[in-house]
């Protein structure tokens, strides 16, 4: 069921693949690469995952676009403007460039604090270790979490490497398959609708 043309959408989803999960989700204004969520206006609270190639673990032999990597600044002042969440690999450089505080740093002057997490909590194949930096919402009120113990089945590309950086193979003590890239890249559907829940909690200034 679609929205009505006189409704206006609860969250505003920014940076979403173009195959998004939220775009089959009710209450969500989605801003994919053709929309270009820079053209967005603001008034609703936030869902953004900005691209992280640029920040992540294999930036070196990432190929970004020449202005990709400021779009992650970009989405951290829109919800800290006005409220949300925003999702970034746990080893992340965002954090330490754009000032946002650790996990156990508490808030800061925006009110914003980070909250990590597994994607596999929510039917990753994988562990996925994330960040989620959350503005307009104190850890009291989120909405219930999940939980998963246990091994992941399958690891993302940087698991499945011995610590000086050889590849495992399979037979290897340790070895478990990787997940595709669309996999790396996409949402799952019950993160997705936590994530939609949570940014509908927050308020920004």
């Amino acid at each position: 069921m679609g929205i009505s043309l006189m409704e206006t959408p609860s969250v505003a989803v920014l940076f979403a693949r173009k195959d998004s999960v939220y775009k089959t989700l009710t209450d969500c204004d989605v801003w994919d690469i053709e929309r270009d969520a820079r053209r967005w206006s603001g008034g609703q609270p936030i869902v953004a995952h900005p691209p992280c190639r640029a920040w992540g673990r294999l930036r070196k032999l990432a190929n970004p676009r020449p202005d990709e990597k400021a779009l992650a600044l970009w989405a951290v002042d829109q919800v800290r403007t006005f409220g949300g969440v925003l999702e970034h690999p746990s080893a992340s450089l965002l954090w330490p460039v754009a000032g946002l505080p650790s996990p156990s740093c508490g808030m800061d002057k925006w009110g914003g604090w980070t909250l990590p997490i597994s994607q596999r909590w929510f039917g990753h194949r994988a562990e996925k270790s994330t960040f989620l930096y959350i503005v307009g919402c104190n850890s009291k009120k989120l909405p219930i979490m999940p939980l998963a113990l246990g091994e992941a089945s399958h690891v993302c590309g940087t698991s499945g490497r011995r610590r000086d950086g050889s590849r495992l193979h399979k037979g290897d003590l340790g070895w478990r398959p990787e997940i595709t890239k669309t996999e790396r890249e996409a949402t799952p559907a019950a993160f997705a609708v936590w994530l939609v829940e949570l940014a509908k909690l927050c308020r920004g200034q």
